[in-house]
């Protein structure tokens, strides 16, 4: 997590990093997720990120409470995140639909102009969409916090 906060702080895409410290986007990718690196990755980024290999070094073999002098996420970093992983995996998730159905109606244009079937796969995944846009936007939130809560306490007092 030490290594996507000090990208984002530098103001660095996944890609411009990756990039500049000669390894794959891949790998930058496993290594914010919390994969361990081998110390040669570990040494390029740091010197990408202008920090000292120790500490992403340290990072990588104790939990957080143990290495205090490395700057942490707050619970509102970590959510704000996570929040922003969501939007994108949306948008891809919209350009993807919007490419596909694209083709797929070319497709459908050239072999059967007769029957337009595209638009079955079209509102088939508009629904899967629609779904998932409701979800991360949070314009309807059937499951928020407070269910999530109810269920925690229900399952709890079942186990006692």
């Amino acid at each position: 997590m030490i290594v996507r906060k000090l990208r984002l702080e530098k103001g660095l895409s996944q890609e411009q990093l990756a990039h500049m410290a000669g390894i794959s986007t891949r790998t930058l990718q496993r290594i914010e997720r919390g994969a361990t690196a081998s110390p040669e990755t570990l040494k390029c980024i740091a010197s990408v990120l202008e920090t000292d290999f120790e500490n992403l070094r340290k990072e990588q073999q104790m939990p957080p409470e143990e290495h205090p002098e490395l700057p942490r996420l707050s619970a509102e970093e970590k959510e704000a995140m996570e929040y922003v992983r969501d939007i994108k995996a949306f948008y891809i998730h919209l350009l993807v639909f919007a490419v596909v159905i694209t083709g797929l109606t070319i497709i459908n244009l050239f072999f059967t102009r007769g029957y337009f079937w595209v638009l079955w796969a079209a509102f088939g995944w508009g629904i899967g969409l629609l779904s998932h846009g409701l979800s991360i936007f949070e314009t309807f939130n059937l499951f928020g916090d407070g269910w999530e809560k109810r269920q925690i306490k229900k399952r709890m007092r079942r186990q006692k």
